[in-house]
């Protein structure tokens, strides 16, 4: 199960009131990320959340409409990521290297969460994925823009920027469907081994060393 909070204190589902429609939310994770969307139903959301099915629809019109408010905040929550570390402070690898560190260490602190909002676009009604599909591209604009901010102060060898952002976010986001807490790194480790990873490959420099003057 995902932890309450990420290294930034980020409380997961904080954003959704009131509690009886929060505990739909955390209840409809955990079904979406052991049994699929599809294979999950109405009664099994509500039983988890200890309530009935009728209760349910008071604040949830469809499984659907559930599955659109997790992936909203969660790719609310991964823009606001990638967006903080592009606008950022320092050279271009320094905020890559911030944005990967962040963003890694969400999609591990928070991976069953991350499983479900990365992984069930698919089942989005058309106007929710479309909806979903442009936050998508907004992150990818966001790391797209540090990369070829770097390729162009030099920081950077990358023959192809964009191509270079989709492998740098799909490495990302592949670390919900291994992590585990019962593995023997921690998000903020795991984010710090990505981090030089993505800078490894974009082919960061390393900055040039004063010259002391004699």
């Amino acid at each position: 199960m995902d932890s309450a909070a990420d290294g930034s204190g980020y409380q997961a589902w904080s954003e959704v009131t009131p509690d009886a429609a929060r505990r739909l939310l955390v209840a409809a994770v955990e079904a979406f990320a052991e049994r699929g969307y599809h294979a999950t139903t109405t009664r099994d959301i509500a039983g988890r959340a200890g309530m009935s099915p009728a209760a349910l629809y008071i604040h949830y019109k469809t499984k659907e409409e559930l599955l659109h408010r997790i992936s909203r905040i969660g790719h609310d929550k991964a823009l606001e990521i990638l967006e903080t570390a592009a606008a950022g402070p320092g050279t271009a690898a320094e905020r890559l290297d911030a944005a990967v560190r962040s963003f890694v260490g969400w999609h591990a602190a928070h991976h069953t969460t991350a499983r479900v909002v990365q992984y069930e676009l698919d089942a989005l009604a058309p106007e929710h994925r479309g909806e979903i599909v442009a936050l998508r591209r907004e992150s990818d604009a966001a790391v797209r823009r540090i990369i070829a901010e770097g390729v162009g102060a030099g920081e950077f060898d990358v023959p192809d920027v964009p191509g270079t952002t989709l492998a740098v976010l799909s490495l990302c986001i592949d670390v919900a469907r291994w992590f585990s807490t019962a593995g023997h790194r921690t998000p903020d480790e795991v984010g710090a081994l990505y981090a030089d990873l993505v800078l490894r490959m974009v082919g960061a420099r390393p900055a040039a060393v004063p010259v002391v003057q004699k």
